[in-house]
């Protein structure tokens, strides 16, 4: 029996890797092994002939989903990019310096957040989708009578389109964040009964909601990590020579390999944050900047010390954040405020 069961393995062999099926393989082989004697012809013998068949489908069916996904991670060029720095230093040199700009910037901004109010899931996607191609401020601004009237998907997928671009048409773009809006609340209700799903998988299937929206909300309503490659997160990361790719997808996966994951989400907030305080893209204020010896871009900006303090935006230069309810650790570090929409 030993002979013949080593004689069957090879076929069996190609599915293990494949599916991962190593560990369970080694003890379901040998009851496989008797069932299915011929295994290749008779695939309609199996599925007939009893209860363990139908299981071993599906798990099968998993394991071989899940195993497609981790080659194509690994296998993707990315990664690679990832530990040959652009910069020509080492790649043990680019995860020291990535690592010790994440806790300087930590230092700097100990109350960074999100900013984006919001006081659940759904609120925080919402605002999320609403926040392209305009600042936080104004969706902050905007959101209090969106949700004032139309507080649960149910309650904005059943809402007037006409109503809710005019309550959107500060945000720009009015029409088509509308129709996303509404369209991710039927989702919400009709798929998901009306919950905030917490998986990458489920999330990108609504409608206006893409990785970078995904990972916001994964990472701020559910506490799962991720990082968000917003516009001031891929400007950065190319100045400071993380990785030269200009694809999200890519620079999310070049910046991830330099990381824990436990800190992504937090590494998203730091970055971003030093991006609409400090780093700007035009002129970066670099003469006040707290990881200037370590940027390889300085110079780029103003390095005067006095004129680049006034190119200083937020609480950073005195002035108000962009969220009207900041949290409380915010506001202890000195932070305001913004205004509500209409305000003097």
């Amino acid at each position: 029996m030993k002979k013949t069961s080593a004689a069957k393995k090879p076929p069996a062999a190609r599915k293990t890797p494949a599916a991962q099926k190593a560990p369970t393989a080694a003890k379901k082989a040998p009851a496989a092994g008797k069932t299915a004697a011929g295994e290749k012809p008779p695939v309609a013998k199996k599925s007939a002939a009893g209860k363990k068949t139908p299981a071993m489908k599906k798990t099968a069916v998993v394991k071989k989903a899940a195993s497609v996904e981790k080659p194509a991670r690994k296998a993707a060029p990315v990664k690679k990019i990832a530990v040959t720095p652009p910069s020509g230093e080492s790649p043990t040199a680019l995860v020291r310096r990535a690592r010790r700009i994440n806790r300087e910037l930590a230092e700097v901004y100990p109350y960074a957040h999100p900013e984006l109010d919001f006081e659940n899931p759904f609120q925080l996607l919402v605002a999320t989708v609403l926040s392209a191609q305009t600042t936080d401020l104004r969706v902050n601004q905007t959101t209090p009578a969106l949700f004032a009237k139309h507080p649960t998907p149910e309650d904005l997928a059943a809402a007037n389109p006409e109503e809710v671009e005019e309550i959107l048409r500060p945000c720009g773009f009015f029409r088509a964040k509308t129709k996303s809006v509404i369209g991710l609340s039927k989702a919400l209700v009709e798929n998901f009964g009306g919950e905030v799903p917490g998986t990458l998988e489920e999330l990108v299937t609504l409608p206006g909601v893409g990785r970078k929206t995904a990972f916001v909300v994964l990472g701020n309503a559910f506490g799962r990590p991720g990082i968000t490659v917003d516009t001031h997160f891929q400007r950065l990361v190319r100045r400071w020579q993380w990785t030269d790719e200009t694809d999200p997808d890519k620079i999310e996966a070049a910046v991830g390999a330099l990381f824990p994951k436990s800190d992504w989400t937090d590494l998203s907030h730091h970055v971003i944050w030093h991006g609409r305080r400090i780093c700007h893209a035009r002129k970066p204020a670099c003469g006040a900047c707290p990881i200037a010896p370590l940027c390889p871009a300085y110079g780029e900006g103003e390095t005067d010390p006095e004129k680049a303090k006034k190119l200083l935006k937020y609480e950073k230069g005195g002035f108000p954040g962009q969220r009207l309810k900041p949290p409380q650790a915010y506001l202890d570090a000195g932070g305001r405020p913004a205004p509500p929409l209409g305000a003097a």
